[in-house]
């Protein structure tokens, strides 16, 4: 017989609770000024946001380290929307930037009940695992020219 555990404590979701995760795994990120995480894993910028009007809404969005001609819209567009209907996570998208497109991702989930530590290092990690898996079938699939 193994002796069970007690179950976690369900607590409000906060920005220490992302930073203490962050720095429980050891990885190195930045406080901007206004107050989001964000740090660079395997070259693209990753933040992890606070969201709605109680910021009960967790948010790991993820930028493309490269960019793409305007030229590429179609294409993308076309390989965007394969990636969205075939999988559950990351949401991504397209955004012009300064006459190129940047690719985003995003994992969103709504906390407003509140969340115990072990899910929200599943969630975290859900939303940067998969933000990064992205990104590398990209760079696999368009090879830097």
């Amino acid at each position: 017989m193994s002796a069970s555990r007690p179950p976690e404590r369900v607590s409000p979701l906060t920005r220490d609770r992302l930073a203490a995760y962050l720095t429980r795994r050891g990885y190195r990120y930045l406080i901007d000024d206004d107050g989001d995480l964000s740090g660079t894993w395997d070259g693209s910028r990753f933040w992890f946001l606070l969201l709605g009007e109680h910021s009960e809404i967790v948010q790991v969005r993820g930028r493309w380290h490269r960019t793409l001609p305007t030229a590429q819209r179609p294409a993308m567009l076309l390989a965007v929307n394969d990636w969205n209907r075939e999988r559950i996570w990351p949401k991504v998208y397209l955004r012009e930037e300064d006459g190129v497109l940047a690719l985003y991702s995003e994992v969103s989930i709504d906390l407003e009940n509140g969340v115990t530590d072990t899910q929200l290092a599943q969630l975290l990690a859900c939303g940067l695992g998969t933000g990064v898996q992205t990104f590398t079938a990209l760079d696999t699939l368009l090879p830097e020219p």
